[in-house]
């Protein structure tokens, strides 16, 4: 049962933490549907933190439900738009590591161009403004206004 508001849809259903099955964490891409832009990035399942005055790490369920990436243009829009009708969120893959995780980002953010792809009117078509915080979109699109 969906127990939260825009759930992630994976393979075309929503995503509820009883899918999660021992997996660390997955890949997503959110996309506004009304310009078309999108967002892609990982999340992990599960946080370790550890209590305050305690000597022992605790892992617990993260915020992931509620997680809409870290881009500060996204998070802009969403304030403005909204989340509900206007943004798409999809789980492209899961994954069992931490490692897994990070090494499947990084693969989409290149497969999918996300620093150099634009949309009809030349604007970039995806918010990530860098992988890795070490490409950045600044050094490769060009833009012709």
């Amino acid at each position: 049962m969906v127990d939260y508001e825009n759930p992630w849809t994976f393979n075309g259903s929503p995503f509820v933490s009883e899918d999660i099955n021992g997996m660390y964490g997955f890949v997503y891409r959110i996309t506004n549907l009304e310009s078309g832009k999108q967002y892609i990035g990982r999340k992990y399942f599960w946080q370790h933190r550890k209590p305050r005055g305690k000597s022992r790490r605790v892992k617990s369920e993260s915020n992931w439900k509620k997680y809409y990436g870290s881009s500060d243009e996204l998070n802009e829009e969403r304030s403005r738009l909204g989340n509900n009708t206007f943004f798409r969120r999809e789980i492209l893959s899961v994954h069992e590591t931490k490692g897994r995780t990070n090494y499947e980002e990084t693969r989409q953010l290149f497969l999918h161009d996300v620093l150099t792809a634009a949309l009809t009117d030349g604007t970039p078509a995806f918010y990530n403004s860098n992988i890795l915080g070490r490409y950045y979109r600044k050094d490769y699109f060009t833009y012709d206004s």
